[in-house]
């Protein structure tokens, strides 16, 4: 019910350099609770279905994740989305190229994109 977004990024060290380890900084439910530091992650699910047949029951879950990384620079925000995109890229498609803002409180770089995941059960 859930995609392993998380398990695929903590195992690679080019995002757990940009994003550390304990915690890595990369949050479920679109929301950063601990207390903030950059570069961070979020992601959540926009969509999903499982794989129905008529004979058995599905055997895969698709989701649509959308994945946006926070930083303090252009620079910053271009590395962790770069390192997002090849952890996940031999796992799943990512779809997607969203917006790249820069917030008007926090003065902070985001970057957005969108995955599409098929996940055995």
């Amino acid at each position: 019910m859930i995609a392993p977004v998380f398990s695929v990024c903590a195992a690679s060290p080019a995002v757990t350099a940009l994003l550390g380890t304990d915690p890595l900084r990369l949050y479920p439910f679109g929301l950063q609770d601990d207390a903030v530091v950059y570069p961070y992650v979020v992601w959540q699910n926009i969509s999903g279905s499982p794989e129905n047949y008529l004979a058995q029951r599905p055997d895969v879950d698709s989701f649509t994740l959308q994945v946006d990384a926070y930083a303090n620079t252009v620079d910053e925000v271009l590395a962790v989305a770069a390192a997002l995109r090849d952890a996940i890229e031999p796992h799943a498609r990512i779809t997607r190229w969203g917006d790249q803002t820069r917030d008007n409180d926090t003065r902070r770089y985001r970057y957005s994109f969108d995955v599409d995941w098929i996940v055995p059960r």
